[in-house]
């Protein structure tokens, strides 16, 4: 039996529960006649809409043999729609990470260590540590012929560029709670647009802003933390419009996959242009190249179904609208239950599990390349490559994870025959593969509240961000004048002590269930319609 079918069961079961009710209360004499004739037509009305929705259902069902899904066009539009969101969060996260890659080509090192070491009063042993380390450079670069130096122009120490690395995620928390608020009440699709763009216009100048002086680089890169701090907010309110909900997960996991794979990009793209290029060009190039996802976001993409007048069918508008519970020309204008929110455990386990998720990911997404120049000795270009390949390995990891395990499954389920266990066992794996990774709590804010999703995730993102300048500050302090695998062990095992309790927060307190105060508000205003009538009747 498929799901049209049972749900239309369902409805039907409901009716006779509502006609039962409806009888034993004529029998009882409770309801005066008005209120009868109300209650009739309210039935009436419930029924009518049933059956229109399960003609709507069925309609899509009858077109499946002119489309590739039911009731949608050869490609539906919510699935691009999550391509280019994808493909926009690559942007942002591009942006995020290629200061770490480039501070090590604008850092002058050697001009670094010579000062700390004039400083402490061993410099004679520093310079020694310097040739060291530049014929463990040479050892392990099997085709270099020569000692290159990779020195750039700028003498900052390790706790300016924690500063620095960390300046970004200043204003990353400063605009993710007014970003998440202009996503819901405004447009999420244009706070994602101005958001790239004042990530490209930031990068564009901050080769000038650094060689004027360090603090206008800062500037550039708190501008460019302000724009990426909205990006998150946006897309989940782009997700809770667009996706219907037996396929929010797959559609979380193409958005939020973008992440990683923007990371790979950037990394390896800033490795290349610093070993071949000035690095000036790293900005000019990367900010360039954005300009054309804006262009074709701002053209292709609208905020809802309802709005998209492009490459979208009826019969696809309908089928999201009607599976997400809404209706043509239908605006609402929640406030959000602030205290049943920071009362929900639900969400504090979001909360929780965002900040120490987030402690680790910074930790090897700012630090990684400083980590692989300082302590392993790679040069610029094999920095560049063995720092991203982390990242790429987590993006096929996800798409293999999310896809192609659940496909192998099906097919395998095709072959068991009688064998139930290895059947149901293959099903298991395939439905578990499917809510794997970015599926997790990082869109259980759509889950638990869809109506208030971007404000959610802009709490937890917001606390999640405090990583982002802690991390750069509390490395730039345990390696100063200290570039030993010592200092990167404490590194390492507190972020390990971080995901364990991760692991244990969100798996005692996390929850998938839509909670009460995510409609309470709509709620409360039903009650107050139907009973004022009823108030005003048992007066006559």
């Amino acid at each position: 039996m498929n799901p049209t079918s049972f749900w239309f069961i369902e409805s039907n079961v409901n009716d006779v529960i509502r006609q039962t009710v409806y009888l034993t209360c004529i029998s009882l004499n409770t309801f005066s006649e008005s209120t009868e004739d109300r209650l009739k037509i309210r039935r009436h009305r419930h029924i009518d809409k049933r059956e229109n929705t399960y003609q709507s259902l069925t309609q899509g069902k009858t077109m499946a043999g002119k489309h590739n899904l039911k009731g949608h066009a050869t490609f539906p539009i919510r699935y691009l729609m999550a391509i280019m969101g994808s493909i926009g969060l690559a942007i942002i996260y591009g942006f995020k990470v290629n200061v770490s890659v480039a501070i090590v080509a604008m850092v002058n090192h050697t001009a670094v260590k010579l000062s700390t070491s004039r400083q402490s009063g061993n410099a004679s042993n520093v310079i020694t540590d310097i040739v060291a380390d530049q014929c463990h450079r040479h050892d392990i670069s099997s085709n270099a012929t020569k000692i290159t130096t990779e020195d750039g122009p700028f003498v900052w120490d390790e706790p300016l560029q924690g500063l620095i690395l960390s300046s970004y995620f200043w204003g990353y928390m400063v605009s993710l709670l007014p970003g998440g608020r202009m996503a819901e009440l405004l447009s999420a699709k244009w706070v994602m647009n101005g958001s790239v763009l004042l990530n490209v216009l930031a990068s564009v100048l901050s080769p000038v802003a650094a060689q004027t002086h360090y603090s206008l680089f800062i500037v550039m890169r708190f501008l460019q933390g302000i724009g990426g701090g909205v990006t998150f907010p946006a897309m989940h309110v782009m997700i809770a419009k667009w996706a219907p909900p037996n396929e929010r997960s797959v559609l979380a996991s193409i958005v939020y996959a973008g992440t990683a794979l923007g990371t790979v990009i950037s990394i390896l793209l800033t490795g290349i242009l610093a070993a071949n290029f000035e690095w000036v060009w790293i900005f000019y190039i990367e900010g360039a190249l954005c300009l054309i996802w804006c262009t074709v976001w701002w053209i292709m993409i609208a905020d809802s179904p309802e709005e998209q007048t492009k490459l979208i069918s009826e019969e696809e508008r309908n089928y999201i609208m009607q599976s997400l519970g809404q209706n043509r020309n239908e605006h609402k204008r929640l406030s959000v239950p602030w205290s049943a929110v920071l009362r929900s455990k639900p969400f504090m386990a979001i909360l929780i599990a965002h900040f120490c998720s987030n402690f680790g990911w910074y930790m090897l997404l700012i630090e990684l390349p400083t980590f692989m120049n300082q302590i392993l000795k790679f040069d610029m270009s094999s920095n560049a490559g063995l720092s991203s390949m982390p990242f790429l390995c987590m993006w096929i990891f996800t798409m293999v994870l999310t896809s192609v395990v659940p496909m192998i499954c099906l097919i395998g389920v095709s072959y068991v025959g009688c064998n139930r266990t290895l059947a149901v066992t293959l099903m298991t794996i395939g439905v578990t593969c499917i809510g794997g990774m970015y599926s997790g709590f990082l869109s259980n804010h759509i889950d638990i509240a869809p109506n208030f999703a971007g404000t959610l995730v802009a709490i937890t993102n917001c606390i999640a961000t405090i990583p982002g300048f802690v991390v750069p500050i509390f490395v730039g302090k345990l390696t100063h004048g200290n570039q030993t695998i010592e200092a990167w062990r404490i590194i390492f095992f507190t972020t390990v002590v971080l995901y364990i309790i991760e692991i244990i927060v969100y798996t005692v307190f996390g929850n998938g269930e839509e909670q009460s105060w995510n409609k309470s508000k709509l709620i409360d205003e039903e009650i107050s319609d139907q009973t004022l009538p009823l108030k005003e009747d048992f007066k006559k």
